[in-house]
């Protein structure tokens, strides 16, 4: 039986540990941390590591908003295609920090590109 790729990066221990380490990523990457100016970083690490772990497989326990919602107003502030890939290539960085192999990376990045007109409001 095939592994979803939840399983396959380690289940929720390795999404708490990723999540935590992408957040520290993105928050010293001054091409996207003012996007995340006053936002509650608890939460916002507990809001994606339910998206994540759903997005990859996973038990679905997100009650989050759409993206397309979600991202409204972040949007309204400029949020674009560049933004996203600077997430993206945070995201791969830090898989790539925790031993994560390159071909799991790119899987992990293909399903974050699903998200990409939603989160742009495209």
């Amino acid at each position: 039986m095939t592994q979803t790729i939840y399983e396959q990066l380690g289940g929720a221990p390795a999404m708490d540990a990723a999540v935590d380490i992408f957040y520290r990523k993105v928050l010293a990457d001054d091409r996207i941390s003012r996007f995340f100016d006053g936002v509650d970083m608890d939460a916002q690490r507990a809001k994606q590591k339910s998206f994540l772990t759903m997005a990859f497989g996973g038990p679905n326990n997100y009650t989050g908003q759409d993206m397309r919602e979600g991202h409204k107003h972040l949007v309204a502030k400029g949020l674009n295609g560049t933004h996203f890939d600077a997430v993206v290539e945070n995201l791969g960085n830090t898989l790539s920090e925790l031993g994560i192999k390159d071909d799991l990376i790119a899987q992990v990045a293909a399903v974050a590109e699903t998200t990409r007109n939603d989160v742009l409001n495209l």
